[in-house]
């Protein structure tokens, strides 16, 4: 299968500037950005390379699920205006992670209001060419308060939302850790997939024994971990790139694989920042080119 392979930036190379983080991608075989901001400057930056840009963050997202109504309204205006930016410049997937800003409210509480706040949202999107990607992070302990991280949830938001404008961000590292089948919820959800991460999950067999599922009381051992798992790049972990690969072309899928950095043995220095970044497109290239 042929698949755009690309990365979020990481703070380290990111914090080289724009300019420096595209080239470096583009000499490390790179494909696709993933940006915080779409700016001219910045898609300038980008196609300068020789790249082209994966998925925009979306600002504001924790408003949306605000109990206070003229917060929500506010926070959707802003980012209908950041989709009709985005698209003017030729972006066409919006990345979001619904982490409510109250990190108590029930993700029952959540998605009631989810439910009224997202309808003009996606018809915006429609008009505008955007494709909104949810991302599957359960959010922090011990709440959890994150919307879209369950096939029960997804199923429910679909039933809600039909319109293919509204989908998922596929990162199976947050569904290893859930203990979800990450190939079969690509079986099901997978003509919803607009953006795909390249993360890993390791499980803790010892951790495991020690803490079980829930968060360690001491602190986890382990950078990006909350006990019994710890994120990793791919190839590092539980996932079978191999068999996604499969999947997302049988499905037709046309989109990027993005790495996300989040693997405590190549964090902290840009060089071993960059030493991930290459070992993860590695793996990923002999699945994915």
């Amino acid at each position: 299968m042929r698949c755009k392979i690309g990365m979020r930036i990481p703070p380290r190379i990111g914090g080289e500037g724009i300019e420096a983080a595209a080239a470096w991608a583009a000499e490390a075989g790179l494909d696709v950005l993933d940006v915080h901001e779409l700016t001219p400057e910045v898609k300038q930056a980008v196609e300068r390379a020789g790249l082209t840009v994966g998925s925009v963050d979306a600002a504001k997202v924790g408003a949306l699920l605000s109990r206070d109504e003229r917060r929500r309204i506010e926070a959707a205006e802003s980012v209908k205006r950041q989709m009709t930016d985005m698209a003017e410049l030729g972006a066409s997937v919006m990345f979001m992670c619904l982490v409510p800003e109250d990190m108590t409210l029930p993700r029952k509480e959540g998605f009631a209001i989810w439910k009224e706040t997202f309808p003009d949202i996606v018809r915006h999107a429609e008009q505008t060419g955007v494709y909104i990607a949810i991302e599957g992070w359960p959010g922090p302990a011990p709440h959890y308060p994150t919307l879209g991280c369950t096939p029960e949830m997804w199923r429910a938001m679909f039933d809600a939302i039909p319109s293919r404008h509204f989908g998922l961000n596929y990162d199976p590292s947050h569904l290893v850790r859930l203990g979800i089948d990450y190939l079969r919820a690509l079986t099901e959800f997978g003509e919803r997939v607009h953006h795909c991460h390249g993360k890993d999950t390791e499980l803790l067999h010892d951790e495991l024994y020690e803490c079980g599922v829930l968060p360690a009381t001491f602190g986890a051992k382990y950078g990006f971990s909350e006990g019994s798992w710890r994120y990793t790049i791919p190839g590092h972990g539980e996932v079978e790139w191999g068999k996604i690969a499969v999947r997302l072309d049988r499905l037709g899928y046309q989109g990027a694989i993005c790495i996300e950095l989040e693997d405590h043995r190549y964090w902290g220095s840009l060089e071993a920042e960059r030493q991930g970044i290459v070992k993860a497109a590695e793996h990923l290239s002999r699945y994915f080119r």
